[in-house]
C-alpha cells in the first residue's frame, strides 16, 4: 500500500507544481486588471455592506488511512466557522462539499449542506470542478451569499501539509496565493508593474478573466488537496510498514527465545534421563 500511495503522491505532486505558478500568475494579472477597474462595476469584486450568509467550500479526502489529514481540515473548518460568527455576528453558514469525508464532517457537526460534488482523486482538468465553480459564482452574483470561502489543504512537502481558509468571493486585491510562499526573487519579479494593451477594453477582458480565475483557483485548491492527501497517506502507510516490521522483529525474537528455551529443556531432559540410567 505504501508503494501505491507513493506512486499516486508523485503524480499529484507533479500536477500541483506544474500548475501552481500559472494559477498564481493568473491571479497577478487579474489583480492588475482589477486595479484599473472600479470594483462597483463587477459583482465578483464588490464587497457587501454586511455579511449575512456565507458559503464554505470544504475539500477533504474520499477515503481514510491518511493520518491526521481529515482531522486537521475538520479543526480548520470548525475554527473558521466559529471565527465567522464572532466577526459577523448572526451569520448563516452553509457548506458545499467536495470529498466523501467532508460529508461526514458536515453531518457530524450539523452544518447545512447545500451541495455535494464528487472529488477526483486524480485530477483531469478544469471540468472536475466546473460545476462547483459555476454554482458558487451564480449564488454569489445573485446575492444568495455575501461571502464565499474555500477550505483546502496546502501542499508544502511530503512531511508538511497545512489546512488553509481562503476567501474566494468577493475577489480580494491583497496577495492571497495558493501553495508555498514565493522566494524573494519571485516576489520582486511579480511585484513589477506592467502596462497592458487591451482589446476591446479592460472591462470586457476583466469580465471574461474573473470567471476563469475562480475556476483556476478552485482547481488549484483541488490539486493542492490531492497532493496533500496522497502525501499524508504515503507517510501513514510508511509508518504502518515500519511499525509492522518492528512488530515482526519483536515476534520473531520472542519465537526464537521460546524455541531456544524448548530445545534447552529437551536437552536437559535427555541429559537427566541418561544420568538416571547410569
Amino acid at each position: 500500500m505504501e508503494l501505491v500511495a507513493a506512486t499516486k503522491m508523485r503524480r499529484a505532486v507533479n500536477q500541483v507544481l506544474e500548475t501552481r505558478s500559472y494559477a498564481n500568475r493568473a491571479w497577478d494579472v487579474v489583480k492588475d486588471l482589477a486595479e484599473r477597474t472600479d470594483p462597483i462595476q463587477h459583482p465578483l469584486l464588490r464587497s457587501r455592506e454586511s455579511v449575512k450568509r456565507i458559503a464554505v467550500v470544504i475539500m477533504s479526502s474520499n477515503r481514510g488511512l491518511c493520518g491526521g489529514f481529515n482531522r486537521e481540515i475538520v479543526e480548520k473548518s470548525i475554527s473558521y466557522i466559529k471565527g465567522a460568527h464572532q466577526r459577523y455576528g448572526e451569520v448563516a453558514v452553509e457548506v458545499i462539499l467536495l470529498g466523501k469525508r467532508a460529508t461526514e464532517i458536515a453531518t457530524k457537526f450539523g452544518y447545512p449542506i447545500v451541495a455535494e460534488f464528487q472529488k477526483a482523486d486524480v485530477a483531469n482538468g478544469i471540468a472536475d470542478i466546473s460545476a462547483a465553480a459555476r454554482m458558487v459564482i451564480q449564488d454569489f452574483t445573485s446575492g444568495k451569499y455575501d461571502l464565499v470561502t474555500i477550505l483546502y489543504t496546502d501542499y508544502f512537502s511530503a512531511l508538511k501539509q497545512t489546512p488553509h481558509a481562503w476567501q474566494l468571493l468577493p475577489i480580494q486585491y491583497p496577495d492571497n496565493e495558493l501553495g508555498m510562499t514565493k522566494s524573494a526573487e519571485e516576489a520582486k519579479a511579480r511585484d513589477t508593474s506592467y502596462e497592458y494593451l487591451f482589446e476591446p477594453s479592460a472591462d470586457e477582458v476583466l469580465e471574461q478573466m474573473l470567471y476563469r480565475l475562480i475556476e483556476i483557483q478552485i482547481y488549484q485548491a483541488l490539486l493542492e488537496t490531492n497532493a496533500s492527501e496522497h502525501s499524508a497517506r504515503m507517510m501513514s502507510m510508511r509508518n504502518a510498514s515500519d511499525a509492522a516490521k518492528d512488530m515482526i522483529e519483536d515476534l520473531t525474537l520472542t519465537f526464537n527465545r521460546a524455541r531456544q528455551a524448548s530445545i534447552t529443556s529437551e536437552i536437559a531432559d535427555i541429559a537427566g534421563g541418561k544420568a538416571a540410567l547410569e
